[in-house]
């Protein structure tokens, strides 16, 4: 950990999304989105799965994006906080009904892009880089009830509408973006994924490939429009990312975990490489899934490839064809994993690897040759508040430190890295269970999770922690 070196010009710093964080969910004429339909409780996972009962908030629940954390209203302390840690670049999303309310409309909200003017303004009077994600789990609801959301190719010009009225906008504030937050979940969540609702005797999986190919030439117009309107800029990708472990050297095992890494690498092939996979065109084969094209859709995506590959890692994964090691996956986990003997695990079942940070960083760049970005990593963990008010958050920081001293591993190895934004560097809404007490932040913000609390920001141990680390480009842990 003593030799660690990142290269001049690192992007230390966080990342929130607009819908875990902003609340003010109707105000300056914000839509509904997919997002705001999810709430607390048993019905959370039901909708996130597809399995949707209104288009409506439902009255006796509770939806906790709709007030969040209130950064809409609290943008500037949360930055002036930031910068005071030495933030280099902020990872944040926009909400596309902030923009297009309907997600159909002629023109863009003047109010909604004026918000997003404001906090990109006040992150460049700190010298914080906006890294913004246009698509953060933000379907506006419109376009779900009205088009079936990704299922159709409306969405395709519609996307391309929202994501060059951005860049026209923002061209001389932005320089670093990406089309799709962890677009791979869209086939575990596909509600939250790609606003993807099923009805009875319907085809799942030919409904998620046919949005899925959607949202690939969705990707590729908006690279093609960022390059044309902003020539400096760079655009990535991004996967929910984190290697699959053989739980033996059976090559049942083996076979089996390269199959679940390529579930998600589809989608990375396609944005990096510019074309379907063999391995992929066999699987809709031997699934009977038909993709339907236009003419030109092939030589979009192999033309307009993303420029960097972002990604999430929080945990490995673990896979075996063993039915008897099957029973044992772990709780918490989207994607699920069969239990890991050589791994902890946190409060909500996630396994903690740091080494595996390093491995799918390697993975990574073996595969693209393409610099990679760490746009998310973290712990979530309930925090107690002393007496005295403090809030000593060792355990973040000891997965934060080994986690970070494994990335600068990968550095060594050659891996290209720009930067490191961690997850929820201020206690968010969780996006998996919607709570509150599921934190991640340097910064406690004082809400439970029934909504209720002073939203109060408090300096965690790790606040002060981290600010070093930035101070030393990662020398000091």
């Amino acid at each position: 950990m003593n030799n660690i070196t990142f290269p001049d010009g690192f992007l230390w710093g966080g990342a929130i999304a607009a819908n875990q964080a902003e609340g003010a969910y109707l105000e300056g004429g914000k839509g509904l989105t997919v997002v705001d339909l999810l709430p607390t409780g048993k019905l959370r996972r039901d909708f996130m799965m597809g399995n949707i009962s209104s288009f409506q908030p439902i009255e006796g629940e509770f939806y906790p994006s709709h007030e969040a954390i209130d950064f809409y209203h609290r943008y500037k302390e949360d930055i002036a906080l930031f910068a005071e840690m030495g933030f280099k670049a902020l990872r944040l999303s926009i909400s596309w009904s902030r923009i297009f309310p309907k997600g159909n409309e002629e023109k863009p909200n003047e109010a909604g892009l004026q918000f997003y003017d404001d906090v990109f303004d006040e992150c460049l009077k700190y010298g914080i880089q906006p890294v913004v994600t246009i698509a953060h789990f933000d379907v506006p609801i419109y376009l779900v009830e009205t088009y079936g959301s990704w299922r159709s190719r409306k969405l395709v010009d519609l996307f391309e509408t929202y994501a060059t009225t951005l860049f026209e906008r923002y061209k001389n504030k932005v320089k670093y973006w990406m089309t799709f937050n962890e677009i791979n979940m869209l086939l575990h969540l596909p509600f939250i994924g790609a606003g993807l609702y099923f009805k009875e005797g319907e085809n799942k999986e030919q409904l998620q490939y046919q949005a899925a190919h959607h949202q690939l030439i969705a990707s590729a117009l908006a690279v093609k429009a960022c390059h044309e309107i902003i020539p400096d800029a760079m655009i990535g990708c991004m996967l929910a990312a984190g290697t699959t472990y053989p739980y033996t050297c059976n090559p049942d095992d083996v076979w089996s975990a390269m199959d679940k890494d390529r579930e998600s690498f589809f989608f990375i092939d396609v944005q990096s490489r510019g074309e379907y996979p063999g391995y992929a065109k066999r699987f809709f084969r031997d699934h009977n899934l038909t993709i339907e094209m236009e003419d030109g859709d092939e030589a979009l995506l192999k033309e307009h490839t993303v420029d960097y590959i972002g990604f999430s890692y929080y945990s490995s994964r673990a896979t075996s064809t063993d039915p008897e090691v099957l029973k044992n996956i772990t709780s918490g986990n989207v994607f699920g994993s069969v239990s890991n003997p050589y791994a902890e695990k946190s409060e909500w079942g996630w396994t903690i690897d740091p080494r595996g940070f390093r491995l799918t960083a390697n993975q990574l760049y073996d595969r693209y040759q393409k610099p990679l970005f760490v746009v998310e990593n973290g712990l979530g963990a309930v925090d107690e508040v002393s007496p005295e008010g403090e809030i000593n958050d060792d355990y973040r920081i000891d997965y934060l430190r080994k986690h970070i001293a494994e990335m600068g591993e990968a550095v060594a190895d050659g891996v290209e890295i720009l930067g490191y934004t961690s997850w929820g560097p201020i206690d968010i809404v969780s996006a998996s269970t919607g709570e509150m007490k599921k934190r991640y932040g340097y910064i406690y913000v004082e809400k439970d999770n029934d909504g209720k609390g002073t939203m109060k920001r408090t300096k965690k141990k790790s606040f002060h922690w981290y600010t070093q680390v930035i101070a030393s480009n990662g020398k000091d842990l």
